[in-house]
């Protein structure tokens, strides 16, 4: 979701320098053909904050990136996925397009690249009779199963299954609405902002789970749903401070992590990591979690808003945390790898 911004002198000069490397990235648009593949320039992110080392909270920094395109086409981006063979991803843009690439990597496995990078306007219907594109796609979340790729939809909430095998120039199989009890409802712009697949042998056998970005009950939290299921109805999850939900990940074990941040002057500039159990979940209930990780602007962070989890080959858990640059002159498109210290 876009969000408005305010600014300090000093929150502008770290873009003032990334414009230096990258002059023309900024002020970009989505590719205007389709499959194209476009270059991706990157600098290699050694610090997630300078001089603290490599561990924060439950996790150890691994590596990152800062990356641009020429002509600013890369940005936006709201959610990511990653493939079986751990190089190559699927992110959605809330512009309403898709986004693929692979991840390179130097000699000790760090991340030191993108290549074949493309982007692909995504095909798909709304009730909305709005012309407008992002009316329309505003996609937020993302998750992949059983051949489909899920994206759910801010404005007209919505979760669309597309076929994973050409969901490049695909129309979405199945359209269906977020599961809301009586009584609550989704703002317009703050909604559906993660969608997750809980474990089929969990004890919400499987279902999709969604959690809102900006839409509260009357105590302020978060409304979330399960779509369907021996626990399908509406739940909470509490609001902590000033942070709101941009995305979640279920992980083998049945628990799973969801990404938060903040942005803007009264509250200042925060990425958050919680881990709840998903066996917590039942309709009425507000769950809590625990924190993982909390990071502010004196780390490499910006408007944080994707997040994945893939077993590494040393049998660990790696995590992937996107921003979103909303196109503009002020975010930069950061990539970043973590290790879950279970």
């Amino acid at each position: 979701m876009a969000v408005k911004k305010r600014w300090t002198i000093a929150a502008f000069l770290p873009f003032v320098l990334f414009a230096a490397f990258f002059p023309a990235a900024f002020g970009g648009q989505p590719a205007r053909v389709d499959g194209e593949v476009i270059s991706v320039k990157s600098l290699v992110i050694d610090e997630f904050k300078r001089g603290t080392g490599k561990r924060f909270g439950e996790l150890e920094y691994l590596g990152g990136l800062v990356m641009a395109t020429k002509n600013g086409e890369m940005g936006a981006v709201s959610s990511i996925r990653i493939l079986p063979d751990l190089k190559h991803f699927i992110s959605i843009m809330d512009t309403g397009h898709w986004a693929v690439g692979e991840f390179e990597r130097d000699a000790g496995g760090r991340l030191s690249g993108i290549g074949d990078y493309k982007i692909y306007s995504m095909v798909g219907s709304a009730s909305r009779k709005s012309k407008d594109h992002k009316d329309n796609l505003d996609a937020e979340g993302m998750v992949i199963a059983g051949g489909h790729i899920y994206v759910s939809f801010e404005r007209d909430h919505r979760i669309a299954a597309f076929p994973l095998e050409g969901f490049e120039t695909a129309k979405p199989v199945e359209i269906e609405k977020p599961v809301l009890d009586k009584g609550y409802k989704l703002r317009s712009n703050g909604g559906m902002e993660a969608v997750l697949k809980s474990p089929s042998n969990g004890p919400l056998e499987g279902a999709l789970v969604y959690v809102s970005e900006r839409s509260y009950n009357d105590q302020g939290n978060f409304i979330s749903g399960v779509q369907s299921g021996p626990r399908k109805g509406t739940f909470f999850v509490e609001r902590i401070g000033a942070y709101d939900v941009t995305d979640g990940v279920f992980l083998k074990d049945g628990t799973f992590l969801l990404l938060e941040r903040k942005f803007g002057l009264k509250d200042g500039i925060g990425m958050r990591i919680r881990r709840f159990d998903g066996k917590d979940i039942e309709s009425g209930k507000t769950i809590s979690g625990s924190i993982v990780m909390e990071a502010d602007f004196s780390h490499q962070i910006d408007n944080m808003e994707g997040l994945d989890a893939f077993p590494a080959a040393d049998g660990s858990t790696h995590l992937i945390v996107t921003s979103d640059d909303n196109h503009s002159l002020l975010e930069r498109n950061l990539l970043l790898e973590f290790k879950l210290l279970e």
